[in-house]
């Protein structure tokens, strides 16, 4: 049998177990500016609440090309790193 955790994993309602504020910049950090700036705590809620597999990436960076908000405008993100360093830590980094 295949597992299906994944799938469910998507479906579930996950809650993070904790949270804490970014200190340094780093990739992920980036990627979870750019969720937070959306109205999403990260890519897990995005996923669940717009019902999507994928997130739009830069191809180059890896970074978060576009999201959706919940009001289903549209944000768009440079390649390039957007979140500067006196934003980093403002960003929340959730544990599961």
């Amino acid at each position: 049998k295949k597992s299906e955790v994944s799938g469910v994993m998507a479906k579930a309602d996950i809650k993070p177990k904790s949270v804490h504020h970014a200190k340094k910049w780093s990739d992920d950090v980036e990627n979870l500016y750019r969720f937070q700036q959306a109205g999403y705590r990260d890519e897990f809620e995005y996923k669940q609440v717009k019902q999507v597999d994928m997130v739009e990436c830069w191809p180059e960076t890896g970074f978060v090309k576009k999201l959706q908000r919940r009001d289903n405008t549209f944000y768009y993100y440079n390649k390039q790193r957007e979140c500067e360093d006196k934003e980093v830590h403002k960003v929340k980094v959730y544990v599961y």
